[in-house]
């Protein structure tokens, strides 16, 4: 069976047909997944860097094996808790009764994965869809067509058809895939993308989550242009090659600090990357489309006045689609480096003289999935985190707060729709059904016509 709709019927029918799965089924197969991606961990890893034109398979190991390994772990841990049901509040006037909340699968889930982490990113809906008990069907993305193929290979070699089901397919699949009635569709990629996933779910009244980008900046309070915090920006920055997408987009520091950010950024470059974008633990760019993307901000910026301080040789192969690192200086909004999510190995510094300007600038621009602040606990601190809205903050790091497994991930506004991981990503793709049990006596019936003296006491002590 090939077709999507059929493949949801038949999910969907299987779903219908018996219970839920229980705690014990649930736990198998987080169980069966993770052992799947652990055994296959070096076939993943050499068709993820295949399909990048180069990878490490450090790298794939360190941001998308061992965080999707850990998060099925956190799943199965926190299980038990997830599943019981919550008691609510009962007024006095009914606590004849007990109200509660039990969560429920939804049914059949979407799960529309990108390409950047092609891996984790969709494992990891796949993983908390599962724990909440539904069905899954992912659509990988075609621009990595040996990890879609393998993982299509992995996962039907280890669930049925009518429980998982890999849709490999181009983008008119994955604009029929999308348009498909769920009970759930998750959706990662660019913020253009989204909208029209949304637009496609609206017609069956799907709910979404939409994990986004957009330009996630870096705040460096003035006199922390540090070479530690720097090079945790370098990191954070150049880690897939900046094809990440709560990636420090650009950095705001004080001018004070610029020829400080300067060097140090120039030193963290070199000691992660002593071959430049000849290193082997350096990425490739995912395809020539994006690297003419790419090299076009470039050629922008500096036809408008940037310093452009490219930190690296090219690569000698001319085939090859690495991307030297670089960082521009003395941008201006009317370049294009500004005006979209960069996605590659480049860098621009903004200026402020205030920390009040810094907020105001990062608030007149669409709400990022990340922001990252660089300094101490201090009042600039807490007047950055109450006044800017983000989807997550990392405080004296970049990226680490995906990997923290009990908070959860999504973005706001421009960025994102709802989140997952943690108990968020449980509630995401289950029912939470309110339910009320009436015991044997029942206060309602004193207010239930005919109305009398009764219905009249009931009413004065309820609206005392």
């Amino acid at each position: 069976m090939n077709d999507p709709a059929d493949i949801l019927q038949l999910q969907r029918s299987a779903f219908l047909q018996g219970d839920p799965p229980d705690l014990a089924q649930r736990r198998a197969d987080l169980k069966k997944l993770r052992q799947a991606i652990i055994a296959n961990r070096a076939r993943i890893e050499s068709a993820i860097s295949v399909d990048f034109g180069h990878r490490s398979p450090h790298e794939t190991a360190l941001m998308e094996i061992v965080p999707t390994v850990q998060g099925i772990d956190y799943l199965r841990r926190n299980l038990r808790r997830f599943m019981r049901p919550e008691r609510r509040h009962v007024a006095l006037t009914y606590q004849s009764g007990r109200a509660y909340v039990a969560y429920q699968p939804l049914g059949v889930v979407g799960v529309v994965s990108p390409w950047n982490y092609p891996l984790s990113l969709a494992m990891m809906p796949l993983a908390t869809a599962l724990a909440a008990g539904n069905r899954v069907m992912v659509k990988p993305s075609e621009y990595t067509p040996e990890t879609s193929s393998l993982m299509a290979e992995i996962l039907a070699d280890n669930f049925a058809q009518d429980q998982v089901a890999v849709i490999n397919g181009d983008a008119e699949v994955g604009a029929a895939f999308t348009a498909l009635p769920f009970d759930h569709l998750l959706f990662t990629g660019s913020t253009q993308v989204g909208r029209a996933v949304m637009k496609a779910a609206s017609e069956n009244l799907v709910p979404v989550t939409l994990e986004l980008g957009g330009k996630s900046p870096a705040i460096i309070a003035p006199g922390h242009a540090t070479e530690e915090n720097v090079a945790n920006i370098a990191f954070g920055k150049l880690a897939n090659a900046g094809q990440t997408c709560i990636a420090p987009d650009y950095v705001l520091l004080q001018a004070d600090d610029v020829e400080n950010f300067r060097s140090a950024y120039v030193k963290a470059v070199s000691q992660m990357y002593p071959g430049g974008a000849e290193s082997k633990d350096y990425s490739a760019i995912i395809n020539d489309r994006h690297f003419q993307r790419l090299t076009g901000l470039l050629t922008d910026a500096e036809a408008q006045g940037a310093d452009v301080i490219t930190l690296a040789e090219a690569p000698q192969n001319a085939g090859t689609q690495k991307l030297p690192p670089s960082l521009l200086l003395n941008v201006t909004e009317e370049m294009k480096v500004m005006q979209q999510e960069i996605f590659g190995p480049i860098l621009p510094v903004i200026t402020y003289r205030s920390i009040e300007e810094a907020i105001a600038y990062v608030n007149a621009r669409p709400r990022p999935l990340a922001l990252y602040y660089f300094g101490d606990d201090d009042a600039a601190r807490q007047k950055v985190l109450t006044r800017t809205v983000s989807g997550n903050v990392g405080i004296n790091n970049t990226l680490m707060h995906y990997v923290q497994d009990d908070l959860p991930f999504g973005g706001v506004g421009a960025s994102g729709i709802g989140a997952y991981h943690g108990v968020e990503g449980f509630r995401a793709f289950s029912h939470a059904k309110g339910i009320y049990s009436q015991h044997k006596w029942n206060a309602a019936n004193l207010i239930r016509a005919p109305f009398g003296k009764l219905a009249d006491a009931a009413l004065r002590f309820m609206l005392r």
